[in-house]
């Protein structure tokens, strides 16, 4: 991390976590992974000695669907050739420096994410069918507003990967032609993916919106190296392989430690020898493997199976089926009746944690400075 993007962090009170670097410089992809997964135990102890994040939502956004080879690995034994996903953001607060911070974790515009290229060419291959498919839930304002927040109460943004986003509706353009959804947000972002976008490789084409970043503000943006403390209880852990910046958010609520990303669809990908999703036990049990890649883009397999463990390590399991880790995929596969085979064997469908603090802020900040008052 250079001197000038640690320091723009740390003046928001956001410090940068070194217990993983060195695992992560291991050699060998075997030796790496135990490495990886022994740090991340150690870390795991460190998270659970600190304060809990102060709250957790989950607001859905869209259904979609996504063919079952990728989800799969394409070791599930189905007819089927798509599975349904539901498309959470996390809203996460954190005290940061006495003070409540806002993040947003995966605040996707459905409608901009379209263009990707893969699913652009799908919609148009299936045509009025794919309305099938897709269900718009409450746009996001009208569910932050739910919760007594704004739009212009969010203070940080981050994507668990840039696969099918577009960032200019969210942090706005030079020229204001498109205007930012999140006006007093700051992105964060891995340099290494931000940098990738400008000339992918051929196995990521297919998955970024082109022109998704171009001519966006540069001074909303927090160039991110490494894993980083956001606040008490929330982090953001590099988890790279899916693409070379994916990042899982990792938060520590009353219900224990938790991760969000997207490197499985479901927990079947997290502990397939558990799954009742045909083939996936067997298939898990002959190999000898212990994750199943959400394999959209496998060029870079081995490091996202470590990345999976990584996950795995930090998390706490699930109190009602302790088989499966409370890895939260950030597009969850969702039963569905045109592919019942397919449906996961447990869901975590939400995260719920603390009381939501919303800012009050006077007419004149200046005189009298913002108030927190908690909701529900």
């Amino acid at each position: 991390m250079s001197d000038a993007m640690r320091r723009a962090l740390t003046e928001r009170g956001i410090e940068h976590v070194t217990d993983l670097d060195e695992a992560w410089q291991s050699g060998g992809h075997g030796p790496k992974l135990r490495a990886v997964r022994g740090a991340a135990r150690a870390l795991r102890e460190k998270i659970l000695a600190g304060p809990n994040a102060v709250s957790v939502r989950t607001l859905p956004r869209t259904t979609l669907a996504y063919p079952a080879k990728f989800a799969f690995w394409s070791w599930q034994h189905s007819p089927a050739p798509f599975v349904s996903m539901t498309h959470r953001t996390l809203l996460v607060q954190c005290a940061i420096g006495g003070a409540t911070k806002t993040v947003l974790f995966n605040p996707s515009d459905t409608r901009a994410s379209r263009r990707t290229p893969y699913f652009a060419s799908m919609i148009e291959q299936l045509g009025p069918m794919s309305s099938l498919f897709a269900r718009e839930f409450d746009p996001i304002e009208k569910q932050l507003e739910a919760l007594g927040l704004s739009c212009d109460d969010v203070d940080f943004v981050a994507f668990d990967h840039l696969h099918t986003q577009d960032v200019r509706p969210i942090i706005g353009t030079n020229d204001d032609s498109i205007r930012a959804k999140y006006p007093n947000a700051k992105l964060l972002v891995p340099k290494c993916e931000w940098d990738d976008w400008d000339d992918l490789h051929p196995m990521q084409r297919a998955w970024f919106v082109p022109d998704g970043k171009q001519d966006v503000r540069a001074d909303r943006i927090l160039f991110t190296d490494g894993d980083l403390k956001l606040g008490d209880g929330v982090y953001l852990i590099r988890t790279p392989g899916h693409t070379s910046g994916n990042q899982s958010i990792v938060v520590k609520t009353d219900s224990g430690i938790w991760a969000s990303s997207e490197n499985g669809v479901c927990v079947d990908n997290y502990n397939p020898r558990a799954s009742k999703i045909p083939g996936l036990a067997s298939t898990a049990a002959l190999y000898g493997i212990d994750y199943v890649l959400n394999a959209n883009t496998p060029e870079l397999g081995a490091t996202q199976y470590t990345s999976m463990a990584l996950e795995d390590a930090l998390v706490d399991r699930a109190a009602d089926c302790p088989d499966f880790p409370q890895v939260f995929s950030s597009s969850e596969a969702t039963p569905v009746g045109f592919a019942p085979w397919l449906a996961p064997t447990y869901q975590h469908r939400e995260i719920r944690h603390g009381r939501v603090v919303r800012r009050l802020v006077s007419r004149d900040e200046r005189v009298a400075p913002a108030t927190e008052v908690a909701t529900g």
